[in-house]
């Protein structure tokens, strides 16, 4: 099986081209036509197109809405189009649920955008499902890893200095990317359609730093920072084909014994 993988050098794709067997990158897409996209498809010989390139900053999609609406939505829809006869899965994300009243964990009916980049993540979603039914999307979680060339909550928490922020009254999964790895082999298999993905948690974004500094013996304070939206998913639809993770807090233990952060 072959696998073109989209934003291939970016913080999921090169995860993705570390741990998963038979990938290829595909070139920058930033900005190509359809054209350029059917071209591009075409030549890889791909079986699969694992698409995780995306403007995921909130305030750049707010600031350039055009540029991210092209990159968000247009190149999403051109490899749908493109890739027909071929198994799609993109990365969308959990900022759908954003703007969402209730407490959660909320399933894959419940969402309600409050920002430009949820908005058109989930209007990727619906473009690519009319094109492609077979599409899977992935309702992606805040995710982490050891990696220093983008910031994500691990690094947040190892360069913290003396205090750092998280709300006791935010509930939001976050999952440690080489478990997304490990789980490709079973997303490719499932069936068209949106899946929330990622690490389930049933603490507070405030508990599992606090609990997660303590492991690694990290001296930091963990302050309580005002309630902010919850972004908290529940991912048993995924599990029923047999795509599971830790929970958050133990995916953090993982990740902490992988890279050996622990200084006690």
């Amino acid at each position: 099986m072959k696998i073109l993988v989209t934003g291939a050098h970016g913080f999921v794709g090169h995860k993705l081209m570390e741990l998963c067997e038979g990938t290829i990158a595909a070139p920058s897409l930033r900005n190509a036509t359809a054209e350029e996209v059917q071209r591009v498809i075409e030549e890889s010989k791909a079986d699969v197109i694992l698409h995780t390139a995306a403007v995921s900053d909130i305030a750049a999609c707010a600031n350039d809405p055009e540029a991210s609406y092209q990159a968000n939505v247009l190149l999403p829809e051109y490899l749908a189009r493109a890739g027909q006869g071929r198994k799609l899965i993109c990365f969308s994300s959990d900022q759908v649920y954003s703007g969402c009243s209730g407490e959660g964990p909320y399933t894959e009916e419940t969402v309600q955008p409050a920002n430009r980049y949820a908005e058109q993540k989930l209007e990727m979603e619906q473009r690519v499902l009319n094109i492609c039914p077979e599409a899977v999307l992935l309702r992606a979680e805040w995710m982490y890893d050891y990696w220093t060339k983008r910031s994500n909550y691990l690094m947040t928490i190892l360069n913290a200095e003396g205090t750092v922020s998280f709300s006791s009254r935010q509930y939001r999964g976050i999952t440690y990317l080489n478990e997304v790895a490990e789980n490709m082999k079973n997303v490719i298999a499932m069936p068209g359609g949106v899946y929330n993905f990622g690490s389930e948690t049933r603490l507070s974004m405030y508990e599992i730093t606090c609990q997660f500094a303590a492991y690694i013996g990290k001296d930091v304070r963990v302050i309580d920072a005002a309630p902010r939206h919850n972004l908290w998913m529940n991912c048993e639809k995924a599990k029923t084909y047999g795509v599971v993770f830790s929970d958050a807090l133990d995916g953090l233990k993982k990740c902490a014994e992988d890279y050996e952060l622990c200084r006690h």
